[in-house]
């Protein structure tokens, strides 16, 4: 949606994109955007109270998943495997189920740093909540 894009500051599209993903991702619970370049979970929407510790260290648990020490090599060695010579980082969106949870992870794919955070019930349909936070994160396209 270009003229989302063009109308409004990237503060007012992250919090768009987070009550747009509270809104439309079925049974969720919380949403957030996580900036990995600064650590910082930018904007967060949750139906349940959560201790400010645990919010932050949702940023570093992200930044973990998806550039942990062992992925950048993982990473590095298929680049170097495959010749190629791309900032493009391989691992774009990662599932995790808890015991009453499940959590989807999405890298926005123009600003690679920035990763959009769903948590469901674990009872979710899955491809529901993949085909619904991609057409949200499409549509923000950050």
């Amino acid at each position: 949606m270009a003229s989302k894009r063009m109308t409004s500051g990237f503060s007012d599209q992250v919090m768009g994109l987070v009550k747009a993903l509270r809104t439309d991702a079925p049974d969720c619970l919380a949403s957030g955007v996580v900036d990995m370049a600064t650590g910082m979970l930018l904007s967060y929407e949750t139906v349940d109270n959560h201790p400010p510790e645990v919010l932050d260290l949702l940023a570093g648990a992200t930044l973990d998943l998806f550039q942990g020490r062992t992925v950048q090599m993982i990473e590095d060695v298929f680049k170097e495997r495959r010749g190629i010579e791309s900032d493009q980082h391989f691992f774009q969106e990662i599932l995790v189920n808890s015991d009453n949870l499940t959590h989807l992870f999405v890298r926005m794919s123009e600003q690679q740093d920035v990763v959009a955070v769903v948590v469901c019930r674990k009872s979710v349909n899955v491809g529901m909540l993949f085909a619904q936070t991609r057409r949200v994160v499409r549509e923000y396209g950050l």
